[in-house]
């Protein structure tokens, strides 16, 4: 059951400042939803297993193939400058 006092406790969570009547309205909304989501633990769950998704997804993974290999001459061709093999960049510090 949801008391004033629980109300002026959510309201200072919220950061809300509510008339009377609109804390009146919000606990009234509010225990609704509580009282709806109480049904819940009527249904016999019993038999139904826990799951961690509605629909039965699980990750596919691909072998990680290389296709195009390591053309270092072809990488460095277009290089302004090079050096052993690398790329020759100006020197910054």
């Amino acid at each position: 059951m949801i008391d004033d006092e629980m109300m002026e406790y959510i309201g200072i969570l919220a950061k809300l400042e509510l008339s009377e009547e609109e804390k009146e309205q919000a606990k009234a909304d509010m225990q609704k939803m509580l009282n709806y989501i109480d049904q819940l633990n009527e249904l016999d769950t019993s038999n139904v297993e826990p799951m961690s998704h509605i629909f039965p997804i699980a990750n596919v993974f691909r072998e990680d193939v290389v296709t195009n290999g390591d053309d270092r001459e072809a990488m460095l061709a277009n290089a302004p400058k090079q050096k052993n093999g690398q790329y020759q960049v100006a020197k910054t510090v």
